[in-house]
Order: structure tokens, then C-alpha cells, then sequence
């Protein structure tokens, strides 16, 4: 499985981006799909993830709930991070991840594919 992020760039505090995470392979369905993001001098930290298939399933890190919303779209194999009202906090590089089966959603080390960062950096 291969995963490209895309989306990132500059916002001023309060404003809105939208990541995009693109997975080849015709098995995308069935994957869940994790977000995480470092910021710089800091550990990969868990962001979002949605259960595979019709994503009924999601969950997200307290500091983003209420602001982000993770979502996916099957048919494109492409799984989005909607992220409204940034603040400087949530600067960082953001990666996309592949969940191993029956590991921690939340945990980077229970990841099997991870897509290259794209950066979100957010001024006051």
C-alpha cells in the first residue's frame, strides 16, 4: 500500500484546511485509516482514525475533537482530514497510516504503511 498525503500549507490562527490521503491498491475499502502529526521537538502523536469500509467507526484525540473530522471516500481511495478553526498548536507534519489489524488505532507503533508528511503550519 502506498499513501500520499496532500493539503498542507500556511493558515492564520481560526482558519480551515483540508488534508487529502490517497492509497493505491484495490483493497482501500477495507482498510481503516489513521492520522498523526509531529510537531517539531516532539513525539508522532495520534490525530484521527476511521474504521474500514463504510467508516462507522471514528475517533479522535481530545485536543481536535469538535474541530477536525475524518472522513472517507471508497470509490476515490482517499481518506480526508477536515480541520476547522487551527490554532498554533496544531502546527506540524501530518502523516497518514495504515492500521495493522487488530493493533491500537492510536498507537504509531501498530501502524503498517505510512505515507509520506505534509506540513501544516498555523501563525497567530
Amino acid at each position: 500500500v502506498q499513501l500520499q498525503a496532500s493539503g498542507g500549507g500556511l493558515v492564520q490562527a481560526g482558519g480551515s484546511l483540508r488534508l487529502s490521503c490517497a492509497a493505491s491498491g484495490r483493497t482501500f475499502s477495507s482498510y481503516a485509516m489513521s492520522w498523526f502529526r509531529q510537531a517539531p521537538g516532539k513525539e508522532r502523536e495520534f490525530v484521527a482514525t476511521i474504521s474500514s469500509w463504510s467508516g462507522g467507526s471514528i475517533y479522535y484525540t481530545d485536543s481536535v475533537k469538535g474541530r477536525f473530522t475524518i472522513s472517507r471516500d471508497n470509490a476515490k481511495n482517499t481518506v480526508y482530514l477536515q480541520m476547522n478553526s487551527l490554532k498554533p498548536e496544531d502546527t506540524a507534519v501530518y502523516y497518514c497510516a495504515v492500521p495493522r489489524q487488530g493493533s491500537d488505532y492510536d498507537s504509531q507503533d501498530g501502524m503498517d504503511y505510512w505515507g509520506k508528511g505534509t506540513q501544516v503550519t498555523v501563525s497567530s
